[in-house]
């Protein structure tokens, strides 16, 4: 069915803003956090197509799984896909999917897609993961995707017209394969051996380092947080050859929580050449040097908040040079914490539970833009991307 793009007519709607930065710490008084706005009218509405029968159909999003920021400041989104029995029948007949991978502006127009759409209602594919987690674009743009759900971590071209390295094999498992006769694949994600050098278990998160590896010298080495099932953070080089890893189950330093999914959650690259790793059912986040040897944890425990779990969902560093803030998704909260990077120090937060502008429903993943912009990603029930301006430093 051939489809042409329609531009809709909108409707003005009033929105009650909030998602204002709130101090939560005194100490925030000489270490001054930024401040930052929701925009209640990013991303613009999602487009409407005309198939060839002149019906009207409105893109509708799935389970938004991760976001990435490319050089050029395109917001990638990523839909894990949707909720059991599907969503679109609660959306309308004339609803369709939108494709997995969705490039936004700064100003939130759609300025690219790609991916069968197919593959976001029933996460049956036989190229794309199923169980979209994670999203990085690295220092030539290239987009790389890991699928929690069959055990693989892609690497695509920008324009999703090619995949370029697959990591891992998909049904293929470093772990028992779950074999559901519901379900048109097998499936990773128990636990684990933490040891294959070839087959991942249920990767959560990749980072590619644009600086020489500490061990080989060669640039482009791939960090992936094998956090489902398996606890550790396990390199490959740039061609997909394994290298090292670091970690197991338990909850000293440089161990990761046992029972629960996502051990590490998180993987990201500092300018200080260290390992930033979210090992959120132990509500901390981790440090390491890039060999994998423990530097220093950093816990998340604000003061005067009730206690949750799952409060290092995922983290950011921001855009200045000497990366002074840390960014940390609170799933269990429904916040984002500003922290000085240097010290742990929790200066401020955003957000508190809700689904108006500004609040988050199952807020999962967290980037910053050239600027200093955030944007948060909710899945599961909260199914929508948000951005906060940064207004003042």
């Amino acid at each position: 069915m051939g489809y042409r793009a329609f531009r809709p007519v909108l409707p003005i709607t009033l929105v009650l803003l909030s998602g204002m930065a709130t101090m939560v710490n005194p100490s925030a008084q000489s270490n001054p956090s930024p401040v930052y706005r929701v925009d209640p009218f990013w991303p613009k509405p999602l487009p409407t197509v005309i198939s060839s029968d002149g019906l009207h159909h409105r893109w509708v999003s799935g389970m938004v799984g991760a976001s990435c920021i490319d050089s050029h400041d395109h917001v990638i989104t990523v839909n894990r896909g949707f909720l059991p029995n599907g969503l679109l029948s609660q959306e309308g007949d004339q609803s369709i999917p939108a494709p997995p991978v969705v490039l936004f502006s700064r100003s939130g127009e759609v300025v690219d897609s790609w991916g069968d759409p197919a593959i976001a209602e029933n996460g049956a594919a036989a190229v794309f993961p199923h169980g979209i987690h994670g999203c990085f674009a690295d220092h030539l743009d290239n987009i790389w995707i890991a699928g929690n759900a069959d055990g693989v971590v892609q690497k695509w071209a920008h324009d999703g017209s090619q995949l370029l390295l697959e990591i891992g094999t998909k049904g293929l498992c470093d772990g028992p394969v779950t074999r559901n006769p519901t379900a048109p694949y097998p499936s990773c994600g128990e636990p684990g051996y933490n040891s294959s050098r070839t087959l991942l278990n249920a990767p959560a998160d990749v980072a590619v380092d644009p600086e020489p590896d500490p061990v080989t010298g060669e640039r482009g080495s791939i960090y992936i947080a094998d956090g489902y099932g398996n606890h550790r953070i396990v390199v490959f080089d740039r061609n997909g050859n394994y290298l090292r890893q670091w970690g197991s189950a338990g909850s000293e330093p440089g161990q990761f929580v046992e029972t629960g999914g996502g051990h590490p959650h998180c993987v990201v690259l500092g300018t200080d050449s260290l390992v930033y790793t979210c090992d959120r059912g132990q509500n901390r986040v981790q440090v390491f040097d890039r060999e994998g040897m423990f530097v220093r944890m950093i816990a998340i425990n604000p003061p005067n908040f009730m206690n949750a779990t799952l409060r290092a969902d995922d983290i950011e560093l921001s855009r200045d040079p000497e990366q002074r803030f840390l960014f940390v998704v609170d799933l269990g909260s429904n916040r984002v914490w500003i922290l000085e990077r240097a010290t742990g120090t929790i200066l401020d937060s955003i957000g508190d539970s809700g689904h108006m502008a500004g609040e988050f429903t199952f807020p999962h993943t967290i980037a910053t833009d050239s600027q200093g912009n955030l944007y948060v990603a909710e899945t599961v029930g909260g199914r929508r991307h948000q951005k906060f301006l940064r207004v003042r430093e």
